[in-house]
Order: C-alpha cells, then structure tokens, then sequence
C-alpha cells in the first residue's frame, strides 16, 4: 500500500473512461477514502496533464495523473513518553492492553497522560542516531546514516526484525484512530488504527457486531447462572454524566455468564453485542448486581466480607481480557487476551479466602494473534 507522502503517478487507462476522477483515484488502494481524496482533489493535490482538476471530472484514456499527498498535519495533543504495554503492532493497527486508570482520549480535565498522548510517541519519529566513524568494510551503511531521508521513518516503525510498523495518519491528521473506548477506570485490550482504510475496516466489524468482545467483572451478589441484558438506552435524565438503560432511544445487549460464586459476590464474563458508553456497568448495576468498587453506578455491598475487598479498589473491577477480529488489511483472524491485572487479582483472593495468586477460570491466550475458535 503507497504511503501518504508518496509521489502517485498513473495514465488512465481505457477501462477508466468516463469515471469520475474521485472514484477512479479511490479504487487504487490508497491510504484514504473517497471523500478525503476529493478534498485532496479540491485543495490542488491532483493534477490531469499538469492542470488542477475537480473530484467529479470524467476521465479520458492517456490522460496522465499526478497525485502528491500533502503529510498529515499534526494534532494539538502532544506526545508523550507514556510506557505501553503492546500486544501486537504492525503497520496498520496496534493492540494495547490498556492499565487502569488511563483515559483513552484527551478530554477537558484530562488533557495529557492519556493513550492518544502515548500513542502519538510511540509511533512518532525520534532523532536522527549520532553520526559515527567510517570503516572500510562498512561505508556504505555509514552513507545510509549521513542521509536524514533514510531515517524520516518513525524509529519505532521499524521493529528489530526489520517490519516497517507505520505511522499513524487519520484524516489527514498525525493521530491514532480510536475504534472503542474502555473506560478510564478499566483494564484490558484495545485496538487503534494507524490508517484511514483501517480504522473503516475496524468500524464496520463493530457496527456489524462481529467483533468477539469479553469481559470480566466482579459484582456484588448472587447473579442468576446466565442470561442476557438487552434494553432501551441513553443519557441520564438529572445526571448528565450518567447513563441509563431504563430509558433512551438506542439498543444495548450484554449477555453473561457466571465463572464462580464467591461468599456474597460473583466473578462473571460477559460479552458485548453492542458497545455503549458505560454499558456493563449500567446494565448490571441497574440490574442489581453493581460491579465492585464502580465509583459512579455502585453502592456498598449487604456483606462486610464484600465491602471489605472492595475497599482495596479505587475503580470498578472490570477487566476486558478478550478481543477478536478480522484484520482489516490482511483479512487474518486474531485473536488477544491479557489475564486481569493484580488489584483485580487481589480481590478475587480476599473473596476467596486466599493469600496465594488466585487461578484464573479461563485459559489465557497467549500474546501472539491466534486463531478465532
């Protein structure tokens, strides 16, 4: 795929005759959609014969085509050097497994620290690597290090194994493209796009609900064995930061089942069929079974052995171990997990009555993408 500082230059061939220049560009497998390239188009970036053109002009055969994309422009949020912890990179998308208490987005009152902010350094470019004396027997890599165009890759978009891993461009902006959100309070695996073809891809498995989507959570009662949740939803009608499933003109489902009962509690997995803002949390909460430790939809639980665990937390113990989905570029089907992180672990074990690392009622997959089943 061409890269969006790439010079493009076609001849229109018989079997474009008569397409619309917009179209025809958008059937070449380039890094962006139809309506961004007619805006590239409309802001001079295309050429016909050496003439600036509009999106609709219909093509003729031996016209030559000239396309140079301007570089994305960068974004007012800044990089910063924030530790990731990646499950899977490549050129097109990353996979995180996000820790608790990041925010996914730069927000009023949250307007660094966040993963766009990490993501923006980790896939930015670093500094030119110091010059260093020539030998006889390796000039020719030197040449290579003199020239600042071998480097004007992102230094982490080459991996140790020499795989080009990209950087980010969304819109014609330097960011990453940001498919879902887990809430800052909780942990668990999220995938970002680095391209426009990408994040489109990512968008459609979701709307389509074709995205395998599993959580854990530890809730407070005896939660029916297994069941499924679906109902109206949307904002809180006295709470603008709230939101509800007793009213709303959108669909939420969430279907679950119980991994183990614990002395007052439950740990539980659910899965998403629908990704709405707060959506375990409302549904169970509004469903009498409030996640442990949820600062907004929870409430001190009936059993003392209960609100004891839960005062270890300072955010809602739910984890997001589990995404599946079809890589939007090479059509592979991945699979990633990550076990719950230690506050969540610690939990189980106080509700358990045990000092040592808790087994998990699952088998983790490993970090590699595997398979779906």
């Amino acid at each position: 795929m061409t890269s969006e500082q790439d010079l493009i230059e076609l001849i229109v061939p018989k079997s474009a005759v008569g397409s619309r220049l917009d179209v025809y560009l958008a059937q070449q497998e380039l890094p962006f959609s139809r309506s961004q390239l007619a805006r590239r188009i409309e802001a001079g970036e295309v050429t016909l014969d050496g003439r600036p053109c509009r999106p609709g002009l219909k093509l003729r055969e031996g016209q030559r085509l000239r396309f140079q994309p301007s570089p994305p422009t960068p974004t007012s949020d800044l990089p910063e050097p924030i530790p990731l912890s990646i499950l899977f990179e490549d050129k097109h998308l990353i996979v995180i497994d996000k820790p608790a208490g990041m925010v996914v987005h730069p927000a009023p009152g949250h307007e660094t620290g966040t993963l766009v902010n990490a993501l923006l350094y980790h896939c930015g470019s670093l500094p030119l690597p110091p010059p260093r004396l020539a030998l006889e027997d390796d000039a020719d890599d030197d040449a290579d290090l003199a020239d600042p165009a071998a480097h004007a890759q992102s230094p982490r978009a080459l991996s140790q194994g020499g795989e080009d891993l990209g950087q980010l461009s969304i819109g014609g902006e330097r960011r990453p493209g940001i498919v879902h959100r887990l809430d800052s309070g909780t942990s668990g695996v999220l995938v970002c796009a680095k391209d426009e073809p990408t994040l489109v891809g990512l968008q459609v498995q979701f709307a389509a609900h074709s995205i395998e989507r599993r959580y854990v959570a530890l809730v407070d009662g005896v939660i029916p064995e297994r069941g499924t949740l679906s109902t109206r939803y949307g904002r809180h009608p006295r709470d603008r930061k709230r939101f509800t499933s007793r009213s709303g003109s959108k669909k939420a489902v969430t279907h679950y089942q119980v991994l183990e009962r614990l002395p007052g509690a439950t740990l539980v997995e659910l899965r998403l069929e629908t990704g709405r803002t707060h959506q375990i949390r409302v549904h169970l909460s509004e469903h009498g079974f409030p996640i442990l430790g949820d600062p907004l939809y929870g409430r001190p639980s009936r059993q003392r052995s209960v609100q004891q665990a839960a005062a270890s937390l300072d955010r809602q113990a739910l984890h997001a171990r589990l995404l599946g989905f079809v890589h939007p570029i090479t059509s592979e089907r991945l699979l990633f997990s990550s076990p719950p992180p230690k506050d969540f672990l610690h939990v189980l074990s106080l509700l358990r009555g045990e000092e040592h690392a808790p087994r998990l009622p699952w088998t983790e997959a490993t970090h590699a993408p595997q398979p779906l089943p």
